[in-house]
């Protein structure tokens, strides 16, 4: 699994015009599947995700995790982070699991998040959405599995 994750003032996810998720200070996360992760490395996803110290402490050092903070997260699917340019400038998605491996694995994660404590909201699995953010600071990051 890989996610780009961005810390947030606020995040929304929008499916043919309707609003299917928003939170507001959190995290928002990109979250692809590659064919070799299965519910161990969801549930490692999960906790990683939870407790990613980014958030600043009373110094203003990035030392607090959306745990610490009861910060709220919006998993949106994205198989395009996976996609490799390395052979040029159309990406390959190869690395990329099938939906039909993904989609269970998504939910994996976000019902990972959910038993952690965290407050979810997510975009809609195989479907065109636009996501809308502020990034906080800007921090971005890349998790990997």
């Amino acid at each position: 699994m890989r996610a780009v994750v961005q810390r947030v003032s606020s995040a929304f996810v929008t499916v043919a015009g309707e609003e299917v998720g928003r939170i507001g200070r959190g995290l928002c996360v990109l979250l692809g599947v590659t064919h070799s992760d299965d519910e161990a490395v969801a549930r490692k996803m999960a906790e990683k995700l939870w407790h990613l110290r980014v958030f600043d402490d009373e110094r203003g050092v990035m030392n607090r995790s959306a745990a610490d903070l009861g910060a709220e997260l919006l998993v949106v699917s994205q198989f395009t982070v996976y996609g490799d340019t390395s052979g040029g400038r159309r990406p390959s998605w190869i690395a990329a699991a099938r939906p039909e491996q993904a989609e269970p694995l998504v939910t994996a994660v976000v019902e990972e998040l959910r038993r952690l404590g965290a407050t979810v909201a997510t975009g809609r699995f195989r479907t065109a959405m636009q996501v809308t953010l502020t990034n906080d600071g800007p921090v971005t990051v890349i998790v990997d599995r």
